[in-house]
């Protein structure tokens, strides 16, 4: 097991565990608890395009702050930010000053942490072990994935929205802690550096912001109202899916560093296909959704390593990995929030969230042709 030998990947996946139990306990409630609060379903999916907007207007500042204080601090100090987003999820009653003050810290927080966890974990991690490494992350986080939502839909269902959200943010704060112990990297100031060179992860990142659009927010409005707007049902219904994946990424990720990535774009692009059209068609039905969901989060554990693989080994490879990281972050940014936009619009005018959820299918069929063309140029997956 020689990708557990990696010990500061190690403290990477611990923290992000920890990190996921926190996110799957108050972040995957974010836009069904808007809704609940009082936002109708096209502001909901406006609010979340206005925090990817600012996520893409903030990013390029993070060069500077990385060329000071380097990739550690900078992680550290989103997580401890994104966790002052849910006190101020609590807050929200309808459209108004609370909705806007969580856009501007979510989008704060979320362009800190996510650009520089992603330029943290490449730098340290392995390439030849890069698939079984993410793909163990992606386990504990199926593992988070089925207590988190169990406890928050417990939480909110029977508790106020603050203390529930409250204790989120504290999971958050102690996910921090294995991060002491990691070495810090440093941003150089000046180096030979073409966006061009980032050219394929940013067109990676904007296929796969836009089928996100679909999968991670108009879905679960869809499912949060076929299932009456209940949360420890909602909850219920996200622990069950992760249980089914729990173990997808991990055997995926080796079947990769065997070589058989090419293989792996046809299941983990074709399982989401599947997913979405399983998912528009059960909507109608609360029992039929949740299979279909499940039948997503499994397909998903496939998803996750074949596209992360191939967006950390391009970054190892960048003369500078944040530089790499703003670009492409900035990509998918860029996808989801046009995806949210249009989703929004359709809302809008009368459209079916899951009819309109089909349009993340076009972000999974170019995914496919660029994971393709990735592990055809790199030499895995020939055989």
């Amino acid at each position: 097991m020689g990708y557990l030998s990696n010990a500061t990947v190690n403290r990477l996946n611990l923290h992000y565990g920890i990190h996921a139990l926190a996110s799957n306990a108050g972040a995957v409630f974010f836009a069904v608890y808007l809704l609940k609060a009082g936002v109708p379903v096209p502001l909901v999916l406006v609010s979340i395009a206005a925090i990817l907007g600012g996520r893409f207007l903030i990013r390029p500042s993070l060069l500077g702050l990385g060329v000071r204080f380097g990739l550690r601090p900078l992680v550290i100090a989103g997580n401890l930010l994104g966790a002052c987003q849910y006190p101020l999820l609590a807050a929200v009653h309808g459209v108004g000053f609370a909705l806007l003050s969580l856009i501007a810290v979510s989008s704060l927080s979320d362009t800190i942490y996510w650009t520089c966890y992603h330029a943290y974990f490449a730098s340290l991690g392995d390439a030849e072990h890069r698939g079984q490494q993410v793909g163990a992350r992606e386990t504990l986080v199926a593992g988070a994935s089925i207590v988190g939502p169990l406890a928050g839909g417990f939480g909110l269902a029977h508790f106020s929205a603050w203390g529930t959200f409250g204790l989120v943010a504290l999971v958050q704060f102690l996910s921090a802690w294995p991060l002491f112990g990691a070495p810090n990297v440093k941003v150089a100031p000046d180096v030979a550096w073409s966006y061009r060179g980032a050219r394929q992860g940013i067109l990676m990142f904007a296929a796969d912001g836009w089928m996100s659009s679909s999968h991670n927010f108009v879905w679960p409005l869809a499912l949060f109202i076929s299932l009456g707007e209940n949360f420890t049902v909602f909850g219920g219904a996200l622990a069950l899916a992760a249980l089914v994946g729990a173990v997808s990424g991990l055997l995926l990720g080796r079947h990769i560093d065997a070589g058989h990535g090419s293989r792996a774009v046809w299941w983990a692009c074709g399982g989401q296909i599947l997913g979405f059209v399983l998912c528009a068609a059960g909507a109608a039905h609360g029992e039929w959704a949740i299979a279909a969901n499940a039948v997503w989060a499994m397909t998903t554990c496939l998803y996750t390593p074949t596209l992360m693989t191939s967006i950390y080994n391009q970054a190892k490879r960048a003369p500078c990995v944040l530089r790499f990281h703003i670009a492409t972050e900035g990509g998918w940014d860029a996808g989801c929030a046009s995806g949210c936009l249009c989703a929004a619009a359709l809302a809008y005018v009368g459209g079916r969230l899951p009819e309109i959820m089909l349009l993340g299918m076009l972000g999974v069929t170019w995914a496919f042709f660029l994971l393709r063309r990735y592990y055809k140029a790199v030499g895995i997956g020939l055989n």
